[in-house]
């Protein structure tokens, strides 16, 4: 797929949860272009000084409307620079970016998204809705606030996500692994096993997670995230260690089989 250097237009870029913020972007190219999983490679307005550009999951697309969707995190001095970002401003896109989400046409699927890790999932969450498959949601967040993404979710699958809350806020009290382990091992139950697990999130979570769809027979995929320099494969950087060697996060992955992830 070609990469797009696209100029977009800041539309909206609002805090929605405890150090997240919503970035919403005019990039016609790139709308019509990004697939679930993929993500976009962007120079941040006014840090000049900082040559390098920043990679995000692109949480949402809209092609009709040409408008992409950044959920960020604010976590250092770039991000948090991000937040003073106005509507009119540009930036460049680069994009997009790295190996797609591969669910099945036909059968059950369990998305596990945890804290930031629910946005990539979500374009993914809206393909399988619309084809002939099934989408069960579990998201994890430290908190009810940090939920920030359940309400959209809801809306794609017509029923609330199970969900967890590190501090009991809302759903089960704990991590969400509990309730994964628990929905592996119920479709086992009912004759109805899940095809395919897919899961973004901190890496012990996916860890975890991957296991478990080890241990029940499951298909899993996980994007991982790791620091990217160049965002186009040429600086390996971003390695992944994996059962045929070193990968780049950002071009052989991000999106990875499971089973070849050596953790």
């Amino acid at each position: 797929m070609a990469l797009f250097d696209e100029t977009a237009r800041i539309l909206e870029n609002r805090q929605v949860g405890p150090r997240l913020w919503l970035l919403r972007l005019a990039a016609p190219q790139l709308a019509a272009a990004i697939r679930p999983g993929q993500f976009v490679h962007m120079r941040v307005p006014r840090m000049e000084a900082h040559i390098l550009r920043r990679p995000f999951s692109v949480y949402a697309a809209d092609a009709d409307a040409g408008e992409v969707e950044i959920l960020y995190q604010v976590v250092g001095f770039g991000t948090d620079h991000m937040t003073a970002l106005e509507p009119g401003e540009e930036c460049a896109l680069l994009g997009p970016v790295g190996a797609v989400w591969n669910p099945p046409a036909r059968g059950r699927c369990l998305l596990v998204g945890g804290g930031v890790g629910a946005a990539p999932l979500f374009m993914l969450c809206q393909q399988i809705a619309a084809s002939e498959a099934q989408a069960d949601v579990v998201l994890g967040a430290q908190t009810e606030a940090a939920l920030v993404c359940r309400e959209r979710y809801a809306e794609v699958l017509g029923a609330e996500p199970a969900c967890a809350t590190d501090d009991g806020t809302y759903g089960r009290a704990g991590f969400c692994t509990s309730l994964v382990e628990e929905a592996l091992a119920a479709a086992q139950k009912e004759g109805a096993p899940y095809d395919y697990v897919a899961v973004c999130g901190p890496e012990p979570l996916m860890k975890i997670v991957a296991g478990l769809a080890e241990a029940a027979d499951v298909r899993c995929e996980v994007s991982m995230e790791k620091r990217m320099a160049c965002g186009i494969g040429a600086c390996l950087s971003c390695v992944v260690n994996t059962v045929d060697g070193k990968k780049r996060a950002c071009v052989d992955g991000p999106v990875f089989d499971a089973r070849k992830v050596v953790w």
